[in-house]
């Protein structure tokens, strides 16, 4: 849609409010039992499989796209009486040197593969490498792509350079998902955060996302909170629906479950699906299945018996 600015610079956070809400959603909303362990499952359909490392290897893929297929032991599954559910997660997200051999090995999974473009993870790097960037990735098979803004555009409150950024990247992912990355812990305040998500959806952006996982501060439940009540808002003004995805610092069962019980109920059930909610995540799934384990059977396993890659 067109940049409107007097949406833009209208837009207040209570941030306060905003975190006293944030502070509560762990001390209100507790799941044990059975629907714990349900909850854990739902958590791990929504994950995006990251690796992001300097040392990554096709060996590290290769090892990532195994897990993603079966992210859960067999044995494990029958012990929690779902062994006929055919578990996967919701994507495998690498570099773009990486994307052809994930994709090779995803083959026949229905899973996508995600690519960080764009100059991952500063974002600095000139506009039409980044355009160039984006259509590499597209070309070799990724069909997701995970973009990072200019932060400089948000700090000085230029919001039609970052529109027009991000409405560039939308082109040139063609038929590919794009995920606006807006590294929350660098923009300062949380109504910066809610105008660079409006912006961004504006520009075309399927998902907004709150970090590279790169920085000082990544995803925290207030940034969460302000994304989703912006996302609400754009529904409710546009009618379009668009995806929200937490990166970073998001390591235990118990905080996924927090993030869970957040969208629910500031988004509804709708957002508790692959197509409009993921977690940026490569140590997440260990813990998870540490906890499904001590579910089944009544006690922890070492972290090492649920190797990532």
């Amino acid at each position: 849609m067109p940049l409107d600015l007097g949406w833009v610079r209208d837009i207040r956070v209570n941030r306060s409010a905003v975190e006293r809400r944030a502070a509560t959603i762990p001390t209100r909303r507790s799941v044990k039992m059975e629907w714990q362990a349900g909850w854990l499952l739902r958590a791990i359909t929504l994950m995006d499989l990251t690796t992001l490392s300097g040392d990554d290897t096709p060996g590290r893929v290769l090892r990532l796209c195994a897990k993603a297929r079966y992210p859960v032991r067999h044995d494990l599954l029958d012990a929690l009486g779902v062994g006929d559910l055919r578990l996967t997660v919701a994507a495998v997200c690498v570099y773009h040197a990486f994307v052809e051999t994930a994709v090779k090995a995803l083959a026949g999974s229905g899973m996508p593969v995600a690519a960080v473009s764009t100059g991952f993870p500063a974002g600095l790097t000139p506009m039409p490498l980044k355009i160039a960037e984006i259509e590499a990735s597209v070309a070799a098979g990724a069909r997701e792509i995970d973009i990072v803004i200019t932060r400089a555009h948000v700090l000085t409150g230029n919001w039609g350079a970052l529109y027009d950024e991000v409405k560039a990247f939308r082109a040139a992912c063609g038929p590919a998902h794009l995920k606006a990355i807006l590294a929350t812990g660098e923009l300062g305040t949380l109504r910066d955060v809610a105008r660079a998500s409006i912006v961004a959806m504006m520009a075309g952006a399927d998902f907004i996302k709150t970090s590279t996982g790169k920085e000082s501060v990544n995803a925290t439940l207030p940034f969460g909170l302000v994304m989703a009540r912006q996302i609400r808002e754009y529904r409710e003004r546009t009618g379009f629906l668009v995806g929200l995805k937490p990166a970073g610092g998001i390591r235990t069962a118990k905080q996924s479950l927090d993030w869970l019980a957040m969208i629910k109920e500031e988004l509804g059930d709708r957002w508790l699906r692959p197509d409009l909610f993921r977690f940026g995540a490569s140590a997440l799934l260990t813990d998870i299945e540490r906890q499904l384990e001590h579910h089944a059977t009544g006690r922890y396993s070492a972290a090492h018996r649920h190797p990532m890659a």
